[in-house]
């Protein structure tokens, strides 16, 4: 498989390019805000062929370029995590009711499927699991196989997503981010919403805002970071 991150926008959204190598059909992982990743893609030499579009939330700045992609590719079939339906409905208001500024406001676009916890997604050879790991929002969930974790706003290098936003819930991404490092392998290379990679063995390790869980396992924190 094939990866290219394409950061956009104002608030420096990652958004993934995956190819699959055998039947080049492609992924894309969250939309950015705008056109400017439909921009991108369909300035490519050759086009992808993008056959899926995943979601790992429903923020304005991780969903809001649906409409924009999906002029560009229509039959890409676009998957959301169930539990964000109530925050992706109201993407025509969140940057009014989150932030004051009409001016984030998006379209919806188009959701073909909903996915939920432990739900397998299949686009060619290509093949992940869904991991709902809510508490950044109230569905916001992670993509994985067996050697890179896609965790949107879950998870970040050096940090976690915010949980002071309307319908965020703290207690929840505590939760969410024991399972995530009790059920996927520190190996895994993770590949956030924002920031570098990294991986999760890393995190666990120096992360400060993992610090209760190195506590609940008696882990001593990585003095180097």
């Amino acid at each position: 498989m094939n990866i290219r991150c394409i950061t956009l926008g104002n608030f420096l959204v990652n958004s993934y390019l995956l190819q699959d190598s055998t039947t080049g059909y492609s992924i894309v992982v969250d939309t950015g805000d705008g056109p400017e990743l439909a921009d991108a893609l369909t300035s490519m030499s050759p086009m992808p062929d993008v056959r899926a579009i995943f979601l790992t939330h429903a923020h304005f700045d991780h969903a809001g370029g649906l409409v924009d992609l999906q002029c560009k590719f229509p039959e890409a079939i676009a998957y959301l995590p169930d539990l964000e339906r109530q925050l992706f409905d109201i993407l025509p208001k969140q940057g009014s009711v989150f932030f004051g500024m009409s001016e984030l406001n998006r379209p919806c676009g188009r959701i073909d499927c909903y996915v939920k916890d432990g739900d397998i997604v299949k686009v060619g050879e290509l093949c992940f699991h869904f991991l709902s790991t809510p508490g950044h929002t109230p569905g916001q969930g992670c993509f994985y196989n067996d050697k890179y974790v896609f965790s949107g706003d879950t998870l970040f290098a050096g940090s976690i997503g915010r949980t002071d936003f309307p319908l965020s819930d703290p207690k929840l991404m505590s939760k969410s981010l024991r399972r995530l490092f009790k059920e996927l392998p520190g190996h895994l290379l993770v590949y956030s919403g924002h920031g570098p990679s990294t991986t999760l063995e890393k995190e666990l390790y120096s992360n400060p805002f993992l610090e209760f869980i190195r506590c609940e396992r008696g882990i001593v924190k990585d003095s180097d970071s």
